[in-house]
């Protein structure tokens, strides 16, 4: 039931261990459900890591509303959530909500710095022609 679901920390992202703590299903549930629901699109960084924002952990556990405790399929889920989409809906929490600025994403894995080999570089080429 939703109501033994813990609740979600004010923070901006969350990796997918936390997601399924959260939400109570498991990481490959919920790799799942991203093919199978368009809403849910969290953003992949560096080694295909995926990052979930507040709305999406919100998303997550209306799914699992739908489809562990109200008895719906996944098409009839995804056509629920489209239909609650399509009428401007209320969202799943209450707008006051305020969330803490974002946090920095990790640091995305960078190549070498082009310009500081260039000018080293530049330097051998100086000493070598002298």
């Amino acid at each position: 039931m939703s109501d033994a679901l813990p609740p979600i920390p004010a923070k901006r992202y969350f990796t997918i261990g936390e997601v399924a703590e959260l939400c109570g299903v498991k990481q490959h549930v919920l790799r799942h459900w991203e093919q199978e629901f368009s809403q849910l699109r969290p953003m992949k960084r560096s080694g295909n890591r995926r990052y979930y924002q507040h709305h999406e952990v919100l998303m997550v556990r209306r799914i699992r509303e739908l489809l562990h405790e109200q008895g719906y399929t996944i098409p009839g889920a995804r056509n629920r959530l489209q239909e609650a989409a399509l009428c401007d809906s209320p969202p799943a929490s209450p707008p006051s909500e305020s969330l803490p600025p974002p946090a920095p994403l990790p640091p995305v894995a960078t190549g070498p710095d082009w310009r500081l080999i260039r000018q080293e570089l530049l330097e051998i080429r100086k000493i070598l022609t002298a």
